[in-house]
C-alpha cells in the first residue's frame, strides 16, 4: 500500500509539474533596451510593482508542487506529534507503581498497572512481567527485543519527514532557476 501511494505521488508530481515548451514563434520579441533594476525604477513603476506583475502573470504549475509537498510534510509531522505526545507517560510514577505491586508479591497487579497505562514504556514493562517466571535472561531478552519493536513504532514515518526536509531546498532552488530563466 505504501509503495502504491509513493508511486501515485511521484506520478502526480510529474503530471502536475509538466510545463509546456515555449516555441520560438510564441515568444514575445526581446526588448533591446536596458532591463535592469535601475531602468525599472527610473520608469516610475518601481521594483515591487514589477515583481507583483510578474507574480500575477505566472501560472501555478510549479507552486502546486511546493504546496503538495507542504501539505504532505505537515501531515506527517502532525501525525508524529500526536503519536509521540500520546506515547508520553510519567515513567517515574509508573515504575513506582510497578515496584509497589511487586514488593507486595502481586505480579498480576503490576501487569494491570502496565495494561492500564498507555505508551511504549508500559508495554515494554508488561512484556517483561509476562515472562517473569522464566528467568532473568529471558525477561532481559524479551524487554530488549520488544524495546526494538517499540522504537520502530516511534520512528515510523520519520523517513518521510526527512524526505520532505531534503526536498524543500531543492524545490526552492528549482523555483529560483525557473524565475531566472
Amino acid at each position: 500500500m505504501k509503495k502504491l501511494f509513493a508511486i501515485l505521488a511521484v506520478m502526480g508530481v510529474l503530471t502536475l509539474g509538466s510545463v509546456q515548451p515555449i516555441m520560438a514563434q510564441d515568444a514575445a520579441p526581446a526588448q533591446t533596451e536596458q532591463t535592469t533594476e535601475a531602468a525599472v525604477v527610473e520608469e516610475g513603476g518601481g521594483l515591487h510593482k514589477e515583481l507583483k506583475t510578474k507574480f500575477i502573470e505566472g501560472d501555478a504549475s510549479f507552486m502546486s508542487l511546493v504546496a503538495i509537498a507542504l501539505v504532505l510534510g505537515l501531515a506527517f509531522c502532525i501525525e508524529r506529534i500526536i503519536y509521540l505526545s500520546l506515547a508520553e507517560v510519567n515513567t517515574k510514577k509508573l515504575m513506582a507503581n510497578i515496584e509497589a505491586a511487586l514488593e507486595k508479591g502481586d505480579v498480576e497487579a503490576a501487569k494491570t498497572v502496565c495494561r492500564n497505562t498507555r505508551g511504549p514504556v508500559a508495554s515494554i514493562c508488561y512484556q517483561g512481567l509476562m515472562r517473569i517466571d522464566e528467568g532473568v535472561d529471558v525477561v532481559e531478552r524479551s524487554v530488549v527485543s520488544y524495546g526494538g519493536v517499540q522504537a520502530g513504532y516511534l520512528e515510523k514515518g520519520c523517513s518521510w519527514i526527512t524526505l520532505f526536509i531534503a526536498m524543500a531546498p531543492s524545490l526552492g532552488f528549482l523555483g529560483t532557476v525557473i524565475g531566472m530563466v
